[in-house]
C-alpha cells in the first residue's frame, strides 16, 4: 500500500512525524512526503522536511494523510493544493488527518457530512463546512479518520494498523517506539487541564484563532460557491 502524507510551509512537525513513525513501521506500506515541489518545507518550529514526491508522482494512493499547522491558513485558499486533494481524496481508500489538517480536508469538500476532530482550540469550525464536530481523540467516520491535537498523531496511526494489519501488528509498532506516556501534568486537555489555565491559554491564542476562523469562514464560502 501506498501512503501519501501532505508537506505543506509551516506545518506542525509532531503532526507529521507521529504517524510517520507509526506508518514506516507497517509491512506493506510505502511512505510519500507530498509537495508541489521537491525543495525542502520549513515546519512552524524552523525543522525543514523534505519531500520525496511531487503532486503529479503521487496520484495513485492508498491513503492521504493531512497534518495541521499555522501553515493551514494560507492554504485554505491553496487551489492546486486543495484540488490535489480532491483528486486523490476522491479515489483512495482512506481519507485522513491530524490536528487542523482536518480544516483543510473540509475545505477540500472531503468531510462535508461526516464526523470529525480537530485541535480543540479549532474543532467547531469544522461545523461551517457541514462537518460534525466531535471532540475525541481519534475519530471515525466511515473511510475517514481523523486526530485530534499534535500528539493525537501516534493514536490516529496506530488505529489505521490495527485496521489494515490487525491489532498484534499495532500493538507490536506501539512497543517498538515504546508509547508508553506518563505526563507530568493532566493539562493535556481542556477537559482536564486546570480552568484558570485554560483561559489563559485561550486569551492568548485569540487573535490566532480569530484570524483561522477568518480563513475558514472564506473557505466555506468558497465551497458553497
Amino acid at each position: 500500500m501506498k501512503f501519501g502524507l501532505l508537506l505543506f510551509p509551516k506545518l506542525t512537525q509532531l503532526d507529521l512525524t507521529g504517524p510517520l513513525e507509526v506508518f514506516s513501521r507497517m509491512n506493506g506500506v510505502e511512505t510519500a512526503l507530498v509537495w508541489k515541489t521537491r525543495d525542502p518545507v520549513p515546519s512552524d518550529r524552523g525543522m525543514r522536511i523534505l519531500p520525496t514526491h511531487t503532486f503529479d508522482e503521487a496520484l495513485e494512493l492508498d491513503l492521504i494523510f493531512v497534518p495541521g499547522g499555522p501553515g493551514q491558513i494560507e492554504l485554505m485558499e491553496d487551489q492546486e493544493t486543495l484540488n490535489y486533494l480532491r483528486l486523490v481524496g476522491g479515489q483512495c481508500q482512506w481519507v485522513t488527518s491530524v490536528c487542523t489538517g482536518s480544516l483543510i480536508l473540509a475545505a477540500a469538500g472531503l468531510l462535508m457530512g461526516y464526523r470529525a476532530t480537530s485541535h480543540w482550540s479549532s474543532i467547531d469550525q469544522l461545523g461551517l463546512f457541514g462537518v460534525e464536530p466531535v471532540a475525541e481523540r481519534v475519530v471515525r467516520d466511515r473511510n475517514r479518520i481523523s486526530g485530534a491535537g499534535v500528539t493525537s498523531g501516534i493514536d490516529f496511526a496506530l488505529n489505521i494498523a490495527a485496521d489494515l494489519l490487525g491489532e498484534k501488528a499495532a500493538r507490536s509498532i506501539q512497543l517498538q517506539i515504546e508509547y508508553d506516556p506518563e505526563p507530568p501534568y493532566k493539562d493535556g486537555s481542556p477537559r482536564s487541564a486546570d480552568p484558570e489555565l485554560v483561559s489563559e491559554i485561550r486569551s492568548d491564542i485569540a487573535p490566532f484563532i480569530a484570524r483561522r476562523k477568518r480563513a475558514s469562514e472564506a473557505a466555506a464560502r468558497a465551497l458553497r460557491s
